[in-house]
């Protein structure tokens, strides 16, 4: 197996991005340097944005750390309109664990990529595939 030419990145796999001993932030470090395209739904980064306390806390680091990550994931992930996915939300229910996981599903139905995330029920369907960190770990020998 070799490293996807595009993924779709869950808000999870973002909020570990911010901790700096993160195997998720390695990763996606990795892939970025391997050229490999990173994208999710525009709403994720005003997420992040809600959840800035949260995860300064979790994450040990200041505003000012906090800050400069999110404008670096802003410059490296690309973000993907509803607009651009709309017509693959009613297939994506049948699939999509979560209705807040929606957006994902169908991101992914319509570039036809796979998504990376550690949530287990995203693997309980076959439409979709499901990079897990642990998956994309081996393809990088970790």
């Amino acid at each position: 197996m070799s490293v996807p030419e595009l993924l779709i990145l869950d808000a999870n796999i973002l909020f570990s991005f911010f901790k700096s001993d993160s195997s998720r932030r390695y990763l996606v470090e990795e892939l970025l340097n391997r050229e490999c395209k990173l994208i999710s739904p525009d709403f994720v980064f005003e997420e992040l944005s809600q959840n800035k306390d949260k995860i300064m806390k979790f994450s040990k680091i200041n505003e000012s750390e906090f800050i400069f990550l999110f404008l670096l994931l802003k410059k490296e992930i690309e973000t993907v309109s509803e607009s651009e996915y709309s017509e693959f939300l009613i297939k994506s229910k049948e699939i999509s664990p979560h209705t807040k996981d929606n957006p994902y599903f169908a991101l992914a139905l319509s570039v036809n990529f796979p998504i990376w995330s550690d949530e287990e029920e995203f693997k309980q369907q076959s439409k979709i595939e499901i990079f897990d960190t642990a998956k994309l770990a081996k393809l990088f020998g970790l």
